[in-house]
């Protein structure tokens, strides 16, 4: 048998056979450390605070009007309202809002006498009485005339012969005197009677007219045609079907669409500043511009008014006249909803700031400045006046040129680092 030979055997531990040469080792620790400090920087890097992203406007000099805002409505200056003039049965009227019409040519409506009520049998028996003592109190009123005339005849026949042939020695002046006033007395009263028969008359009328509307229906009168008092177009038909109306009824009215003004009510506390003449802007009407327009009046009284909120408010009516050249083609009409923006104080050269660069903080207004230096924000006081909700004046604090944040987040605090948003 052959006897394998066993391979020879080493000096070195094995161990120490394992291990790697020293310069490999060392470059397997550079990198691992130099992996250890990258991912230390990315921490330290992301846990470092950013500069906040901000908006940035600059603080300038220029014009600066204050206005007041509040909602109005148009309405036509000269309103007509076309009322019944007496009392009949008023025909259907047959004019529609926007209809044109003339002053003292258009026909509006046609009034005619009323139908009297219906009278039953026992009121038409009494009418018929009535007739009858009025024909009879006629005939008497006749031949009472008839009897004064003839005494009347006598007492001048006397009268003149008395007057003529009678000497003063034939009768005395006591009788001359008493023949004379009688044929005076007696012409006096045929005149009377002559009256009197003339009442007789109009009571046999007054009786019979009682009776017209029963025995001729359709003897109604002459009809009254109600004309247009003024030209222009018709705004509202309060009565249009046919009715019976009382005097004094509104039937419709009419006006000038064209010739409009501005209705505002405004609070009681802003309109203390509003002065005639003053320069509107009419917004929010529909159209792509403003309409220019002057302040016309403010009435002396206020009045109260509840808000949505369910608050008391005074408010004030102002009057705006529009610009006849700018208003002339627009579609406006009567009672059509705007904004109006009446300017209440103005100056041509203003320190300003946007609104949106300044904070209340307690009783104060304040402001983020940002030092150009340092890139950080700045918290300082800044003494505010009036403002027209976009620009506000700068009374103190601020100069020409600073740049202030605009609706700083609640992030950014005095020395915070800032940077603009692009």
């Amino acid at each position: 048998m052959v006897k394998e030979e066993s391979p020879p055997a080493s000096s070195t531990p094995p161990w120490e056979a394992k291990k790697l040469p020293s310069s490999r080792g060392l470059a397997r620790k550079i990198i691992l450390w130099g992996l250890a400090l990258g991912v230390l920087g990315l921490i330290i890097y992301g846990l470092k605070p950013r500069p906040i992203e901000v908006e940035l406007a600059a603080v300038r000099r220029g014009p600066l009007t204050v206005h007041v805002m509040e909602e109005g409505k148009t309405r036509i200056r000269n309103r007509y309202v076309v009322a019944a003039p007496v009392t009949g049965a008023m025909r259907r009227v047959p004019l529609k809002p926007g209809a044109e019409v003339k002053a003292g040519e258009t026909v509006l409506t046609v009034i005619e006498p009323g139908i009297a009520p219906l009278i039953d049998a026992r009121t038409q028996a009494q009418a018929d009485a009535r007739i009858a003592a009025a024909e009879a109190a006629l005939s008497q009123a006749g031949q009472t005339l008839e009897m004064t005339r003839t005494a009347a005849r006598f007492a001048q026949t006397n009268w003149e012969r008395v007057r003529d042939k009678a000497t003063a020695a034939s009768i005395s002046a006591n009788d001359r005197d008493n023949i004379e006033r009688e044929a005076l007395m007696r012409e006096r009263e045929v005149r009377a009677q002559e009256f009197a028969l003339q009442v007789a008359t109009y009571e046999l009328d007054q009786a019979k007219a009682a009776l017209i509307q029963m025995n001729m229906p359709g003897s109604t009168g002459q009809p009254y045609e109600v004309k247009a008092p003024v030209s222009g177009r018709i705004l509202r038909v309060d009565q249009e079907s046919a009715m019976i109306i009382a005097a004094g009824t509104p039937i419709l009215e009419i006006g000038d669409p064209t010739d409009l003004e501005i209705e505002a009510e405004i609070l009681s506390r802003d309109a203390v500043n509003i002065r005639p003449g003053a320069k509107v802007s009419v917004e929010q009407w529909g159209g792509p511009d403003p309409l220019p327009a002057t302040v016309r009046l403010v009435e002396p009284a206020a009045f109260t008014k509840v808000s949505a909120l369910g608050v008391e408010e005074q408010r004030v009516i102002v009057l705006c006249d529009l610009d006849p050249a700018a208003a002339k083609g627009t579609t406006l009409g009567d009672r059509y909803r705007v904004e109006v923006r009446v300017a209440v104080w103005h100056e041509d050269d203003v320190l300003q700031v946007p609104a949106g660069g300044l904070f209340r903080e307690g009783s104060a207004w304040k402001t983020f400045l940002l030092d150009p230096a340092t890139s950080k924000a700045r918290n300082i006081p800044v003494e505010a006046g009036r403002t027209d909700g976009r620009w506000t004046q700068v009374l103190n604090g601020l100069q020409v040129g600073d740049r202030v944040l605009l609706h700083p987040p609640d992030s950014v605090a005095d020395g915070s680092d800032v940077v603009e948003r692009q």
